[in-house]
C-alpha cells in the first residue's frame, strides 16, 4: 500500500476561518467572480447538455450567479452548490450540500459537470481530490476548475519574509504554497482526465496599503492554514517593516501597491471511448516532409 501523503493543511482550522469569513465574503469575492465568469465563457463554447452539475467550493455562489447570466444556463440542469463550511451556503435557495473536497460524497459516475473555483489549493492531496472528481463524473463528463498558481501573492510573501528576518533574525512560512502554473495540464493527466487543457490568467489588484490586502485575505477565508505555519504572532514591528519593504520594492507610480494573483484554468474530461485518441506511433498515412513540401535530408555527425 502506498504511503499517505504528508498533511500540509489544517482543514479544521480552514472550516473555522471560512465560517468566520462567511458574513464578509460577498464584499471581497472579486477573484471568485472573475474565475466564475471565465468558467462560464468556457462552458458557453461546449455544445453539450449537463443534467446534473456540482459547484464544489461554492462559497457565496459566484458560479451560480454567473451561470444564470450566461447562455450556457439552458444546458445545465440541476446545480448543487457544495462547500466545506455550512455558513458559506446559508441564506440562499437551491440545492446545497456540505461536502469535504478530500472525501467527496458523490456516487461513481453520477455527475455530468463538476466546477471547482479557487478552493482545491487547500487540499492535502490535490491529485487525489482530482481523482475523486473524475470518478464522480459520468464517462465523458466535464471538469472545469481554477487554481491559484505559484506567483500568487509573491509581493506579500517576499515582504513578510524579509521583514521577519530583519526583526526576528529568522522567518517561517506565512503564505501557503500554490501549484506550479506550468503543471496545470499535468495535474489533470496524473488524475486520469482525458483531453486536459490549462491556461493562466494573471490578475493584479491594487491596494492603498498592504494591511488592506491582508484584511481582504482574512475576509476571503484565505489566511494561512499550514500545519507547520509560523505560530509567532505578527507584531506591529513586523507589520510596519513589511509595509515599508512592500512599498520600497513594489509600489506603483501612484503610490499604491500591487498584489499578484495567478489563476490556472483547468479543463478535463472523464475518459470515454468516443473521445479523440492520439495516433499510434508509425500509423501516419503521410510523411511530414511530404506534407510540408520539403526535401528530406540526412543528418551527418562529425
Amino acid at each position: 500500500m502506498a504511503p499517505s501523503p504528508a498533511l500540509l493543511f489544517d482543514r479544521a482550522l480552514q472550516r473555522r476561518r471560512l465560517a468566520r469569513a462567511a458574513q464578509l465574503h460577498a464584499g471581497v469575492d472579486f477573484l471568485k467572480r472573475r474565475a466564475a465568469e471565465d468558467t462560464t465563457d468556457r462552458l458557453e463554447s461546449i455544445m453539450r447538455q449537463f443534467p446534473l452539475a456540482v459547484d464544489l467550493g461554492a462559497r457565496g455562489g459566484a458560479f451560480g450567479q454567473a451561470l444564470k447570466a450566461s447562455d450556457a444556463a439552458t444546458r445545465v440542469g440541476a446545480l448543487i452548490e457544495a462547500d466545506t463550511a455550512p455558513a458559506m451556503l446559508a441564506g440562499r435557495g437551491g440545492m446545497r450540500l456540505v461536502a469535504d473536497e478530500e472525501a467527496l460524497p458523490f456516487a461513481q459516475g453520477s455527475l455530468d459537470l463538476v466546477v471547482s473555483l479557487l478552493n482545491l489549493h487547500w487540499t492535502n492531496d490535490l491529485v487525489g481530490a482530482l481523482i475523486q472528481i473524475r470518478q464522480a463524473l459520468r464517462p465523458d463528463g466535464l471538469f472545469l476548475g481554477a487554481l491559484f498558481g505559484g506567483e500568487t501573492l509573491t509581493e506579500l510573501r517576499q515582504s513578510l519574509l524579509q521583514a521577519e528576518i530583519e526583526v526576528f533574525g529568522g522567518a517561517g512560512p506565512r503564505v501557503s504554497p500554490f501549484a506550479d502554473a506550468i503543471d496545470g495540464a499535468g495535474l489533470l493527466q496524473r488524475a486520469g482526465f482525458a483531453l486536459p487543457v490549462a491556461d493562466i490568467d494573471r490578475v493584479t489588484v491594487r491596494y492603498d496599503h498592504p494591511i488592506k490586502l491582508m484584511a481582504d485575505l482574512r475576509a476571503m477565508g484565505e489566511t494561512n492554514i499550514l500545519i507547520d505555519r509560523n505560530r509567532r504572532p505578527l507584531t506591529r514591528a513586523v507589520l510596519g517593516r513589511m509595509s515599508e519593504i512592500y512599498a520600497e520594492r513594489f509600489a506603483l507610480p501612484d503610490g499604491r501597491i500591487p498584489a499578484t494573483f495567478e489563476i490556472i484554468g483547468l479543463t478535463g474530461w472523464a475518459p470515454h471511448e468516443s473521445q479523440q485518441q492520439p495516433l499510434k506511433p508509425g500509423s501516419a498515412k503521410m510523411r511530414l516532409a511530404d506534407a510540408l513540401g520539403a526535401v528530406e535530408g540526412r543528418l551527418e555527425r562529425e
